[in-house]
């Protein structure tokens, strides 16, 4: 089949870096079956939009994309995957879509567009399709699904009820498709899972021993860590996993709030002090660690000693980095039922209030790595700056001036932090600006 003949697929990827996998997966499906990709701006044959409906907002988004994509071409098959559709099965009565694919079942993507162009319906005899992927496409690092599933039941959170059961890939799976993604040039390698800190519970194995066995691929520079549970941080896993030079420094241990009240209500499976100890272990194994979080304001019943309760424990964890959120009710959960609803303007408040303890905390963080030496994996060159942008190992973006002729996106260079710098972030527009690290190359 030759380009001219070929039909067009468009894709639109949103939501966690699972989600991220899982599209690269499809478009390799895609692309082996014949199909030409295109831009989703682009006019298309066919497009698939990958959503997400972990907010409300992740939700609306997808659903927006799903009607961009309408508009764009109303003559194109239109396929909406993931959790959104695992959520909404309203979609295809309405006729907003023409094919829904569950995210289990995003690997029979070929398969549910041929049988959809027969007029047949598909129906898989595997519960679920694996993905494998060779590439990814426009990054310096790789993404590797090792897990699915959750069963926290967290009382504010949909994704357990979306993306199943717990199930985890084999080592030697796993190990396969990480010597195949170094050997194209991935130097990082990135564990992610819907529950990483599961990875292994069923089947009999733990996560420290997938991160050794990953770590004998000589052509495997980095290993990062998804996001994990404080329950999973032991003395224990660090033994195991402390002498591997490999495993970045950079642990993003979920938080939501530093209020024992506001976790039980949450349905957290640890109080403050646990989560305090966890922290201590890994900075006690990893004296530069950075450790970063996620935390929720205005949760429902949250009073305004829990605000404050949870203010001074951020502040006094020290975290590199902090995404907070406003709390909103998801149907379908335990929270958006309840009649203790904080009032909206106090949510704002007190988002403002944790975001102002969060950036003085990052700046702490910055600072204390003025005058040190890093490793940083280049991502892009910023258009504007003419800077060279890319990550250290504890996962601080950094801009870098004086590299050499040989700078390229997956390059490692070796830096002297001596400053920071504050650029547009064209990726929440031009309005809006980040302070980053400045390194030098050492090298030149």
């Amino acid at each position: 089949m030759d380009n001219q003949s070929k039909k067009t697929v468009a894709i639109c990827n949103m939501g966690c870096k699972v989600n991220s996998y899982e599209a690269e997966g499809m478009t390799e499906l895609l692309e082996k079956a014949g199909y030409q990709i295109v831009g989703f701006h682009e006019r298309a044959d066919v497009y698939v939009i990958n959503t997400c409906t972990v907010t409300q907002i992740a939700a609306r988004k997808s659903r927006q994309m799903i009607h961009r994509a309408r508009k764009m071409n109303e003559q194109a098959l239109i396929i909406a995957a993931g959790c959104y559709v695992d959520r909404d099965h309203s979609l295809i009565e309405e006729g907003v879509i023409d094919l829904a694919i569950p995210n289990r079942q995003k690997g029979h993507i070929v398969s549910y567009i041929e049988a959809y162009q027969k007029g047949d319906e598909y129906r898989p005899e595997q519960e679920e399709a694996k993905l494998w992927i060779s590439r990814f496409e426009g990054r310096s690092r790789a993404f590797l699904k090792v897990q699915d599933g959750c069963r926290q039941f967290c009382t504010y959170c949909i994704i357990p009820y979306v993306r199943g059961p717990l199930t985890s890939r084999p080592i030697e799976e796993c190990c396969a498709e990480a010597e195949g993604l170094a050997a194209k040039g991935y130097s990082e390698i990135v564990l992610t899972g819907i529950h990483l800190s599961s990875y292994g519970k069923k089947e009999g194995y733990q996560l420290a021993d997938l991160i050794v066995a990953i770590a004998q691929i000589p052509q495997v520079k980095r290993i990062r860590l998804g996001s994990l549970e404080p329950g999973v941080i032991t003395a224990d896993f660090l033994r195991q996993v402390q002498p591997i030079d490999k495993l970045c420094p950079h642990f993003h241990l979920s938080l939501q709030s530093g209020a024992d009240t506001t976790l039980k209500a949450m349905g957290r499976r640890y109080s403050a002090q646990e989560y305090r100890q966890a922290v201590q272990l890994l900075r006690e194994a990893y004296p530069q660690a950075a450790v970063t979080t996620d935390v929720i304001v205005g949760f429902p019943g949250e009073t305004q000693q829990d605000h404050e309760a949870s203010l001074r424990f951020v502040q006094e964890i020290g975290f590199a980095q902090v995404h907070v959120f406003r709390y909103s009710q998801m149907e379908g959960t335990v929270a958006a039922k309840r009649s203790d609803q904080v009032d909206a303007v106090i949510k704002k408040k007190r988002s403002e209030e944790m975001l102002a303890v969060t950036e003085q905390s990052t700046r702490a963080f910055m600072q204390a790595m003025q005058g040190t030496r890093a490793e940083v994996l280049l991502e892009e060159q910023d258009s504007v700056s003419g800077y060279w942008l890319g990550y250290t190992p504890n996962y601080m973006k950094v801009a870098i001036e004086g590299c050499g002729p040989e700078t390229g996106v997956g390059r490692l260079v070796d830096v002297t932090i001596d400053g920071w710098v504050t650029l547009e972030d064209g990726k929440q527009g031009a309005s809006s600006k980040q302070m980053i690290l400045k390194g030098v190359d050492e090298h030149e």
